[in-house]
């Protein structure tokens, strides 16, 4: 049996909240990134720094920020689509930022109002600061199994565009299932593309159970060699721009199944169930 240590990056606060309709109140924002920050969680995403036009839910991203309890050993991350938002998040003191591109044209189109191409030459400015900052910054790539508006994905597109984010110098790239269309076999399709040109420690799954498929397709990953995880307490969340989508894999039903293959998390899975009743307390609320 491996003892190998797992990451489970905690998405619920930004990902998992940013589609709902009526606006969460901040002090619940913070009371479930305090509560996540408790249970041995060392990566968790608090906010995204957009136009409140696009994405109203989080417009108080930096009131979350300065509001949350900092706990020692729990990096705090916030989605940045461009260098103003970079800036707004370095100013309310995030450990690490995100981009976010798209692997379908038409998503980038619907999501980012841009070709994949120009999406990654707006980040430019951004990685230059950040690099110049030794701010760390992930890649987020969406529609890496199929797209609402085109379909199937490329797995050789994948790859391709996951090597370009690389190479502008994100630390690791999640490849996201955004409408929760992949299985195991599609996954393994993905993946054979993708390992042939970046390696397992650089990726990180990030599965929406829409399908009911999201854990075995991280059984599928950890055979492959990938040992990072994106998940949302309660599984909440999904995507604006993907009809349908809602539901990002559930963070407790991902370390079960992850400890029950005889990984290490390093979570209190107590603690991790409080911060799932405050995570379904705000989906019920609003549902």
């Amino acid at each position: 049996m491996t003892t190998d240590r797992v990451t489970l990056f905690e998405v619920g606060p930004r990902d998992g909240l940013q589609n709902i309709k009526v606006f969460v109140p901040t002090k619940d924002k913070i009371a479930l990134v305090n509560a996540l920050s408790r249970t041995g969680l060392t990566k968790i995403e608090a906010a995204s720094f957009v136009s409140p036009r696009w994405v109203p839910q989080m417009a108080d991203g930096a009131e979350v920020v300065a509001g949350i309890e900092r706990v020692p050993g729990v990096a705090i991350a916030a989605l940045t689509p461009n260098l103003k938002g970079y800036q707004a998040a370095k100013a309310a003191r995030v450990d690490e930022v995100a981009v976010f591109a798209s692997a379908s044209e038409g998503f980038s189109r619907a999501n980012l109002n841009c070709s994949i191409a120009e999406s990654l030459e707006r980040f430019r400015p951004l990685m230059e600061e950040a690099h110049a900052d030794g701010m760390p910054v992930r890649g987020y790539l969406s529609c890496v199994i199929a797209c609402p508006y085109d379909g199937a994905t490329a797995p050789k597109a994948v790859a391709g565009v996951a090597e370009k984010l690389l190479e502008m110098g994100c630390y690791e790239i999640s490849l996201g299932d955004t409408i929760g269309a992949g299985n195991s076999a599609s996954l393994s399709a993905l993946l054979d593309a993708v390992l042939d040109r970046i390696p397992a420690k650089k990726l990180v799954g990030h599965f929406h159970d829409t399908g009911g498929t999201a854990l075995e397709m991280i059984e599928v990953a950890l055979e492959r060699g990938l040992r990072v995880f994106d998940a949302s307490a309660g599984g909440l969340g999904g995507c604006p721009y993907a009809p349908g989508a809602r539901g990002n894999v559930d963070t407790l039903a991902a370390l079960r199944r992850i400890e029950a293959l005889g990984f290490s998390c390093g979570i209190d899975s107590a603690a991790l169930e409080e911060a799932t009743r405050i995570a379904a307390r705000i989906g019920s609320a609003v549902d």
